[in-house]
């Protein structure tokens, strides 16, 4: 099994990125289009948007720490807190639409969301039907096993094992491509729709293992005794935001907006909130 850890490029510059935005016309949108110049983003066409004076954001609220429910039932999470900076800059309020993360990218194909933000890795089959902005995070994809599994490596999945991840995620990408393309095959992979569905059916032995990306599964052993996580990372990814393809104004609103708030340090300040330092 080849290591992916050089699947997704551009890890080392998040930080030192910085966009030239071209101005290429003007906007009528009034706040959201002001705001976009604020931040540095001159918008090339007119800002659409699902809602007027709002900023609806496409996610899958079960992946903690990323998004994740409250017990008053609202949204919070370092995509959440991110989300709502960059609706802030561009004089928006911010809108969280829950929904299965399979569906977060058509939702903004369609215009029923302005963006996902959802721990979504830039992968050029997503790019094929979305934009997307600078990245914001880096993350790593890691492997959780029984206490007492024999897996100890990332080889050992390809011994005839049952593998668990959450649906549409790159994890099940990943290990549901056919061994010829470093896969498992999807005989030997289920999806399932969340990351703790997928932890569930390990604890009750109904699969082997379960790839999904460190921070969750850090949460998701810290809870479930009798778990753990292999020490070889599986896969090291970007996360970034998607706009539809049509959208040009809001995809340079948003990135002129990620760029402030990672040059200021808010980005990095809200990471180091919900992710302690090893």
């Amino acid at each position: 099994m080849k290591k992916r850890l050089a699947k997704v490029t551009g890890i080392a510059l998040v930080a030192a990125m910085v966009i030239g935005l071209a101005a290429c016309g003007s906007s009528n949108d009034g706040a959201a289009n002001d705001a976009a110049a604020s931040a540095g983003a001159e918008a090339a066409g007119e800002i659409k948007l699902a809602e007027d004076g709002k900023l609806h954001m496409a996610t899958n609220a079960a992946f903690p720490p990323y998004e994740m429910t409250t017990d008053d039932g609202g949204y919070t999470g370092i995509d959440v807190e991110i989300a709502t900076a960059i609706a802030d800059k561009l004089g928006l309020e911010l809108v969280v639409d829950d929904m299965d993360f399979s569906a977060t990218i058509a939702a903004v194909q369609s215009g029923k969301s302005d963006m996902v933000m959802a721990g979504m890795t830039v992968l050029p089959e997503r790019e094929e039907n979305i934009n997307f902005t600078i990245p914001y995070q880096n993350a790593v994809q890691v492997v959780i096993v029984p206490e007492d599994s024999d897996i100890q490596t990332i080889d050992d999945l390809a011994n005839d094992k049952m593998i668990g991840c959450q649906e549409g995620t790159t994890g099940y990408v990943y290990c549901s491509a056919p061994p010829e393309e470093d896969g498992y095959g999807e005989d030997h992979v289920l999806s399932y729709t969340n990351g703790a569905m997928a932890v569930q059916a390990l604890i009750g032995g109904k699969i082997d293992a379960v790839v999904i990306d460190n921070q969750p599964a850090k949460e998701f052993v810290a809870v479930n005794e009798g778990l753990r996580i292999l020490d070889t990372d599986f896969a090291n990814e970007d996360y970034a935001i998607g706009i539809a393809k049509d959208n040009d104004a809001l995809l340079n609103a948003v990135n002129g907006a990620l760029e402030e708030l990672i040059a200021d340090g808010t980005v990095q300040s809200i990471i180091d909130k919900y992710i302690t330092a090893e």
